[in-house]
């Protein structure tokens, strides 16, 4: 029996922003195998940080880990956006401030993913939908940095990749500038179910 863990935070656990929609994990259990599972441990609003008591929760019997996380930690980061810098050499030394910081902590979280011994995936932050066309312009090239972060260090530990700025690639993907709606939940399920069937890893997944 093949038995999937969702990890992290909105990106999964999207229910209250679906209105009486199915949720990510809903629409997972809807298209796997029958016999196989799906469980939720993301939480809204989590952190890196918050990661680690979602693994300490982990069923006895999971086969296959999903993480989605980073996108509140870049929310805590986004008012460097809104600062003033006297040059471009400046901010970019502000946004290498933020990559620096991002990148210390996922890879200690990634690290101990790695420990559960469990093949994982593990998602990139897609790019929010800011209704403001200057907003989410700079929004998407600052995650360019925390995407970075995340790709190299998913490479790095031998980690199958699920870039959602290419499966949530509609504005039709998203409930609000950052939650996914269920037109994205879906999308998210069928890469999730297209990596729990594969189990490959260093892989890319896109489901589109």
């Amino acid at each position: 029996m093949n038995h999937i863990v969702l990890l992290g935070d909105s990106i999964f656990d999207n229910a209250a922003y679906v209105g009486n929609g199915p949720d990510v994990v809903r629409q997972l259990r809807s298209i796997l195998p029958e016999g196989w599972r799906a469980t939720l441990n993301a939480m809204d609003g989590a952190t890196i940080a918050d990661i680690r008591a979602q693994l300490a929760r982990l069923p006895g019997d999971a086969s296959h880990l999903v993480l989605s996380v980073g996108g509140n930690d870049a929310l805590l980061e986004a008012g460097v956006l809104e600062e003033r810098a006297r040059s471009v050499a400046a901010a970019l030394d502000k946004l290498a401030g933020v990559r620096d910081r991002f990148q210390h902590n996922y890879r200690g979280m990634l690290a101990e993913l790695r420990e559960c011994k469990v093949p994982a995936a593990v998602c990139t932050i897609y790019d929010a939908r800011f209704p403001e066309p200057e907003r989410r312009r700079r929004a998407t090239v600052a995650l360019t940095v925390i995407n970075d972060c995340i790709t190299r260090e998913v490479f790095a530990h031998d980690i199958t990749l699920i870039d959602l700025r290419l499966v949530c690639d509609s504005d039709l993907d998203f409930a609000n500038p950052i939650e996914p709606s269920v037109a994205g939940g879906a999308k998210i399920a069928r890469a999730i179910a297209e990596f729990a069937a594969g189990s490959s890893s260093r892989s890319t997944v896109i489901a589109r």
